[in-house]
């Protein structure tokens, strides 16, 4: 509790507070005493300049006599001022006291006689406060009547003489009464200001209170967390900055954990890489090794003369040239696929009928179609325009159907669709046959995958295809894919048929 804020400002309030009543308490024990005397200074110097006024045209008598008008006027000063006016018109001579001023021995002489004293009426801690050649003011002890007065003595100039009292006692009371009053009062002051300082500091720590829930829920990452103040003070500033800094984490917690999804993407990517590198090596050792090691048996049989006959030389000499035209066309595709995946072989977009070309191809693998017994199903007759390279097209289609012609089976039917979808034509080619198990669907389009090895080999194939109409169709930005049917197996791709 004491750490919290709430009572530090409660604490420095007080203690404000508290200094304050006690500075205004030495102010008033110190300098009221001064201020009020001062002040009746002040006060008796104009009531003898409007008592001047009064009697300017009074002559001297030996008993004065007043008007109405002077009585009230009198009368008003002595009752606002609270003073005693006495006014005098003969001399009073005859002072003992020789050691003082013939001045300060005529006032002393007057003094006694208002007061009915004897003329050795004396006066204590006397003090001249102020004078100007017409009067005198003195700060004087009343022995007889044990009191504290100011004093002035003057005289007009029609010798009138002015004797004017303000008692001075009263002040010193009043001040000591007040002093005592400021410090009940400030006692109450301070318990009661304790009180309220500490309930009203709620107010300016309540939002504090808020922002540290809001700081609290931002470290747990819970960026909903916002302020919502209505003020303008330094709160609200604070509260909006939390939010602007909640908004700008939140935004980079998001950027990194997609950097971060980027980066494992990487990795797995490099991995995956890795791995086909090491599966192309392994694949190319593999695939070459076989046609290799043929070709230097039936070489070194020939080179050994294992075989005398014609016939038997001829068997050899075609085993080699088989296997090194397998190798060939091996080498040759993976050549066309690391051109086409590295972007060195351009894709040139022209406008072609795909019609045409479908019927092109099938037309060149007819020997194969009528050797395989198979039903080839194309029903396509009208023209249908597309946009794409139409060297590297024809390369897909003859890879869709030399595909479907070394996989058909059963009833024996390949069949090629065209299906156009608005701006977008998808060919597809189906071949009746054994599926392909779901966990190969996209492992067929990985260079030199075979589902069925040991049937890829009996067709000398190497399993480069598929990867390179993924290849094309990728660097087409186009779609391809396979999908299982009931008793076949259908490859697709699609593309642009916006005129």
């Amino acid at each position: 509790m004491r750490h919290s804020l709430r009572y530090k400002i409660t604490c420095v309030m007080v203690m404000c507070l508290t200094i304050m009543i006690l500075l205004c308490w030495i102010l008033n024990k110190t300098f009221l005493e001064y201020y009020y005397q001062k002040t009746k200074v002040k006060m008796l110097g104009n009531t003898f300049e409007q008592l001047k006024e009064l009697f300017s045209d009074d002559e001297m008598y030996s008993v004065m006599t007043f008007t109405d008008e002077q009585l009230y006027c009198i009368y008003e000063l002595s009752y606002t001022n609270n003073i005693d006016i006495y006014i005098i018109n003969f001399f009073i001579v005859g002072c003992s006291n020789t050691s003082k001023t013939a001045q300060e021995r005529v006032r002393l002489s007057r003094i006694a006689y208002v007061f009915g004293a004897e003329e050795k009426y004396e006066i204590k801690n006397v003090q001249l406060l102020y004078t100007n050649g017409m009067y005198d003011i003195y700060s004087q002890a009343d022995v007889r009547q044990d009191s504290d007065y100011i004093d002035l003595y003057g005289i007009l100039d029609n010798n009138v003489e002015i004797f004017i009292r303000a008692n001075f006692e009263s002040i010193q009371e009043s001040a000591a009464i007040a002093s005592r009053f400021l410090v009940y009062v400030g006692a109450v002051v301070i318990l009661f200001g304790a009180v309220v300082i500490f309930f009203i500091s709620r107010y300016f720590t309540r939002p504090v209170l808020k922002l540290a829930e809001i700081s609290r829920r931002m470290a747990e990452l819970d960026f909903d967390a916002k302020y919502k103040g209505k003020t303008k003070d330094e709160v609200a500033l604070l509260g909006n900055s939390m939010n602007e800094m909640s908004e700008k984490l939140e935004q980079t917690i998001s950027e990194l954990k997609s950097a971060n999804n980027e980066l494992k993407s990487d990795i797995q990517d490099k991995i995956q890489i890795d791995e086909m590198r090491k599966d192309f090596l392994s694949n190319v050792t593999h695939e070459l090794k076989t046609p290799i090691a043929l070709i230097q048996g039936y070489a070194e049989g020939l080179q050994d003369n294992i075989s005398d006959d014609a016939e038997g030389r001829e068997f050899y000499c075609g085993v080699i040239i088989d296997e090194a035209q397998k190798m060939n066309k091996m080498v040759k595709k993976l050549l066309t696929l690391n051109q086409i995946e590295f972007g060195q072989n351009q894709v040139e977009l022209e406008r072609f009928d795909i019609v045409a070309l479908v019927r092109s191809v099938i037309d060149s693998v007819d020997i194969i179609i009528k050797q395989k017994n198979v039903q080839m199903i194309f029903k396509e007759q009208e023209r249908l325009y597309v946009w794409a390279d139409e060297y590297m097209i024809e390369e897909v289609v003859t890879n869709y159907i030399s595909n479907a012609l070394n996989h058909v089976s059963g009833a024996n039917i390949i069949e090629v669709k065209l299906v156009r979808r608005g701006d977008v034509v998808r060919i597809a080619v189906y071949n009746t046959g054994e599926r392909i198990p779901q966990e190969d669907l996209e492992k067929v389009w990985i260079k030199f995958y075979k589902v069925d090895k040991a049937r890829t080999r009996e067709y000398g194939g190497s399993g480069i295809g598929l990867s390179i109409v993924k290849a094309i169709m990728t660097s087409h930005n186009r779609e391809c894919g396979v999908v299982n049917h009931e008793n076949g197996v259908e490859f697709w791709f699609e593309l642009d048929a916006h005129v």
